[in-house]
């Protein structure tokens, strides 16, 4: 609820001083609501009705302040000014209260205000009526109704009209406000999957770059240093092209282009070819039926990356890549050796292992990556893990049902 004034608004000033300096006009030409032999008129003396006009005007102050005390002292100068002969700008400024107290009061008091003008105004139509027996008895009730309920009742049909204006400005800064959080969460979701997909595409191929450019300047090999050139340039190529169609795509807002192929588990061939070309000693394993796309290139993803950690960081040793589809799941697991005498042949940064967990959760699955005891550790088999029979293990499930993902 907005804080009430404790001042007088200049609005109010100005009608406290119209509606007092309208009364005196009247009274300085002899103008009354009644004659001097109306039954009503108590006191005969003109100046008796600036009385409860001066008390009525000084109410107008308050008309938004305190209107609940404004309109009950208006009250108050308004059975004053029935013993009087009566000023029009008296009553007038009555109404005015009574508008005031149900547009400014307290919502109580604006649902009561109305109500109880509108009992006045049945009881002062019906006892006229009933207790004199003519028709003319209708005018008090109409007179009545025009100065008490009259008011009320639009008073009640503005604040209606205020109180629905306002609920509907929150409602659109509200719908704005969502708005633009939905647009900033879609912003940062785009960014972290762009992230996602650059990190992916060109990690690799600068992985094995720094690796062969190592191994062409610790060789002093005429034939390591140009097979090592010859990989450089081949993962050169690759990840200029896979950047620059990323680029493509990115600046290509327009959407005439078409968009490149999304990878697929058919390509864990070609994947895993030019992972051994790399130096690293993979096989693969897949037995899977149809898979999802989501699925699928969030598959494809997490074996890149666990293949491009294991070209990283691993030491010399068998990689093993294996699909299974099972129980509603696509499982994927891929296993190297771990704990090396040496630490990781090119650095890293972590951000593959958060791109593959944010993959996983995007569809509802699970992932989990760190080192495991062997399962050949018992039997003279160390020889193809590292130290102590340590492999490092990278275990994902992804839900192949869409309704999981929820």
């Amino acid at each position: 609820m907005a804080r009430r004034p404790t001042r007088p608004h200049r609005d109010d000033v100005g009608i406290a001083v119209g509606g007092l300096l309208g009364g005196l006009f009247l009274w300085s030409v002899g103008l009354y609501s009644r004659t001097p032999d109306d039954p009503m008129s108590r006191a005969d003396q003109g100046w008796a009705v600036l009385v409860p006009l001066a008390v009525m005007a000084c109410c107008e102050l308050l008309r938004r302040t305190r209107p609940r005390t404004a309109l009950l002292v208006g009250t108050l100068a308004l059975v004053a000014d029935l013993l009087t002969r009566g000023s029009l700008a008296t009553v007038v400024m009555f109404t005015d209260l009574v508008y005031a107290a149900v547009l400014y009061g307290s919502p109580g008091a604006a649902r009561r205000i109305p109500w109880i003008t509108g009992l006045i105004t049945v009881i002062a139509t019906v006892w006229p009526v009933a207790a004199w027996h003519k028709p003319e008895g209708l005018l008090i009730g109409a007179f009545t109704g025009l100065v008490t309920f009259t008011p009320a009742a639009t008073g009640w049909i503005v604040r209606n009209h205020r109180d629905t204006a306002v609920a509907e400005r929150l409602r659109a800064e509200q719908t704005a406000l969502l708005a633009e959080m939905d647009r900033a969460q879609a912003v940062s979701a785009e960014r972290a999957r762009m992230a996602r997909e650059l990190h992916d595409m060109v990690a690799n191929h600068l992985s094995a770059i720094a690796i062969h450019s190592t191994a062409a300047l610790s060789i002093d090999d005429p034939k390591t240093s140009k097979d090592a050139l010859t990989v450089i340039r081949e993962n050169s190529v690759e990840g200029l092209a896979e950047m620059r169609r990323l680029i493509g795509i990115l600046r290509d807002g327009g959407g005439d282009r078409e968009p490149a192929a999304a990878p697929t588990l058919d390509g864990l061939d070609v994947l895993v070819a030019g992972a051994r070309a790399n130096g690293l000693d993979v096989t693969l394993t897949a037995e899977h039926g149809t898979v999802p796309a989501p699925v699928e290139l969030a598959a494809y993803r997490i074996v890149q990356e666990s293949l491009t950690n294991a070209l990283k960081h691993a030491p010399e040793g068998h990689v093993a890549v294996t699909l299974a589809q099972r129980d509603g799941s696509l499982a994927i697991a891929v296993t190297s050796p771990y704990g090396g005498p040496s630490g990781p042949r090119a650095p890293g940064s972590g951000a593959g292992l958060v791109g593959m967990r944010e993959r996983a959760d995007l569809l509802g699955g699970s992932f989990e990556a760190g080192p495991e005891s062997s399962p050949d550790s018992g039997n003279g088999k160390n020889s193809r893990d590292g130290k102590d029979g340590q492999i490092w293990a990278v275990r994902a499930a992804l839900p192949l049902v869409q309704g999981e993902t929820e």
